[in-house]
């Protein structure tokens, strides 16, 4: 036996004893609150680094995101980052766009039961979200996504099917779902409906044919349910990657737009910098490990150096390098205003009540109220982050709008002061 084959039959070997000491999963593991399940463990025989490393075709790597709102900050941003972990890993990525789902609402950690949405208002949330998420997945290999819409197989399921999904569990598991049992030892109503969304969450696994499914740690129940549904119908069951929640820049709760803690993906460039460059010191390592793909172990040992050197990383992943110098260059020091351009609304002597469209001609990102109103029909103004697409939304006083950055298409913003 020549050299060569020596070498190549001992890496075989190496390969199929042990997979994990073939490939380097430190890509898989970077950032990763839990895998399950473990080997050995429900009766699984194999880890998700030997599935990985076995597989003769590339593996199906589920996210579901419900557009029950029309924005996306940095903390849905982080399995969306490790789903393009996996593409980049040679598989599959499956994004599902949770048009039926959002109907309802996922009730994980909710103590009162979620409006429900219409149709109408998905779809106008939905719109929005491939955009958001285009500068962190590869939308252009082929064969590395599939976007779906959960509609395509709920919408169609009939009654047999349905008490078919209800009849693989029973009221006393659902009530050890997170927040369900809190609001029965509270008598706070829990609606039937509620019950079918973690149904119809892991039925989306069985219709994809999921081997992996990304969540956030509140997920892990939803997730099982996939398993437990994937392996009724005779499915493998797939592995769920759970992430961490990621806390906001107050550094005490978790990042949330109703908190004010949030830094949205549609925001200016500014003002992401600004966000980020003062983002309190214990939650550095986490912003950096779950937020870039930089070396952890050479970053600025200086804290205010490690917060620049975040708040320019991140607008460059969205922005690129140019508008983060930009950025960079236009950041003031923490709790002061960046520099944008002002607007002064009572200097201008601006009427109120005042509907969004007079304001955009007004302080001249449009050239009219005609032309405001066009903006606003084609999705092109933004408020805060938040995309506008009511021609009537009014402002009762100059206090609602004080300190928000006004936004029409890309480049033309100006912050609205007192």
């Amino acid at each position: 036996m020549n050299i060569t084959n020596l070498i190549s039959k001992v890496q075989s070997v190496v390969n199929s004893e042990s997979p994990s000491m073939a490939q380097d999963f430190s890509w898989l593991h970077r950032g990763v609150a839990e895998i399950f399940p473990e080997p050995h463990h429900d009766s699984e025989t194999e880890s998700l680094e030997q599935r990985l490393a076995n597989a003769n075709r590339p593996l199906r790597v589920k996210l579901g995101i419900d557009p029950t709102g029309a924005d996306i900050h940095l903390g849905h941003s982080i399995p969306v980052r490790k789903l393009r972990a996996f593409q980049d890993a040679g598989h599959t990525a499956v994004l599902i766009i949770g048009d039926f789902t959002a109907r309802i609402g996922d009730p994980t950690g909710k103590s009162d039961v979620r409006r429900q949405l219409t149709e109408a208002d998905v779809t106008q949330n939905a719109q929005t979200y491939l955009d958001q998420v285009r500068p962190i997945l590869d939308f252009d290999t082929p064969g590395r996504l599939e976007v779906r819409y959960n509609s395509e197989w709920l919408s169609r399921l009939d009654l047999g099917k349905i008490l078919e999904l209800l009849s693989t569990m029973t009221v006393g598991q659902m009530l050890a779902k997170e927040g369900f049992s809190e609001r029965y030892k509270k008598e706070n109503p829990i609606f039937l409906h509620e019950f079918l969304y973690p149904l119809m969450q892991g039925y989306d696994s069985v219709a994809v044919d999921a081997d992996v499914e990304l969540g956030g740690t509140d997920q892990k129940f939803n997730i099982a349910v996939g398993r437990d549904l994937q392996r009724h119908f005779g499915l493998k069951p797939q592995f769920g990657l759970l992430l961490p929640i990621l806390i906001g820049t107050d550094g005490v709760q978790k990042m949330s737009k109703s908190l004010g803690n949030y830094v949205a993906l549609g925001e200016h460039p500014s003002q992401k910098y600004q966000k980020l460059q003062c983002v309190p010191d214990n939650l550095l390592s986490q912003y950096f490990e779950l937020l870039t793909d930089l070396p952890l172990d050479s970053l600025p040992e200086n804290p205010r150096d490690c917060q620049k050197y975040l708040a320019k990383e991140i607008v460059k992943q969205y922005h690129g390098e140019e508008v983060a110098n930009e950025a960079e260059k236009a950041a003031t020091t923490c709790g002061e205003e960046g520099t944008l351009p002002e607007f002064q609304l009572a200097d201008k002597k601006v009427q109120f009540p005042a509907k969004l469209s007079y304001l955009l001609g007004v302080t001249g990102l449009c050239k009219s109220t005609a032309e405001g109103k066009r903006k606003i029909q084609e999705g092109g103004v933004r408020l805060d982050g938040d995309k506008v697409t009511d021609v009537d939304t009014t402002f009762a006083e100059p206090g609602d709008l004080y300190g928000k950055v006004l936004q029409v298409g890309k480049k033309n913003f100006v912050r609205l002061v007192e």
